[in-house]
């Protein structure tokens, strides 16, 4: 059967939750952030660089969006900033169009309960039972943050911004110290030699004995 490459297939957010490992909410506001950001700016999911994300955190939702929006670490249109924030920038190269989204704060997976639940998990210690009560809010929030009105959870504003930096292709180079291919601008000239950056500081896995 032959798949027409004008057609990509829809993604939805069980290929999220498949590709990310569990569901959380999370992975749940990252997948409203590229729905709410494609609809916005009249995208449908990419199979080229022209819809670019970037990301103020690194936390679970940045796995939602390059499932969703196709906006990848390998083809360098996924941008990190880690700044600690939920907000997620998406621009497209194609008119310059650009949303930027932020999210209500949640009281409910923040408070109370949820947080002393939530440090007694991830400590170790909770009983079975705290633990199964977590994993009930977990989901709860997660279904919630899914199907909530996009008002009533997210900010899109549209921005004005310069186009972000395409990914540059390198020329590689051997490390005159490891021996390990390098690509050529990621390199440090020391004492005329050629090498790369964990050789140079020092910090290279599988240095030489």
């Amino acid at each position: 059967m032959h798949t027409h490459h004008h057609a990509p297939q829809p993604v939805t957010f069980e290929d999220c939750i498949r590709f990310h490992g569990h569901s959380c909410p999370g992975l749940a506001s990252g997948y409203r952030a590229a729905t709410a950001a494609m609809e916005a700016l009249g995208v449908i999911r990419p199979e080229d660089e022209d819809l670019v994300a970037i990301c103020e955190t690194d936390a679970c939702g940045v796995d939602a969006i390059q499932v969703i929006a196709g906006t990848t670490a390998g083809k360098g249109n996924l941008v990190i900033h880690d700044h600690g924030k939920h907000a997620f920038t998406f621009y497209n190269r194609k008119d310059g169009k650009a949303v930027r989204i932020t999210f209500h704060r949640n009281e409910a997976t923040e408070t109370g309960d949820f947080a002393i639940l939530r440090t007694k998990v991830f400590s170790g210690k909770a009983t079975e039972k705290e633990d199964e009560q977590f994993h009930e809010l977990m989901h709860k929030a997660t279904v919630d943050v899914l199907h909530a009105p996009a008002d009533k959870i997210l900010k899109i504003q549209k921005i004005t911004m310069d186009a972000p930096k395409k990914a540059r292709i390198f020329a590689s180079v051997t490390c005159e110290c490891c021996g390990e291919s390098v690509a050529d601008a990621k390199t440090r000239k020391i004492d005329g030699k050629c090498i790369c950056i964990p050789c140079a500081e020092g910090t290279h896995l599988a240095k030489k004995k």
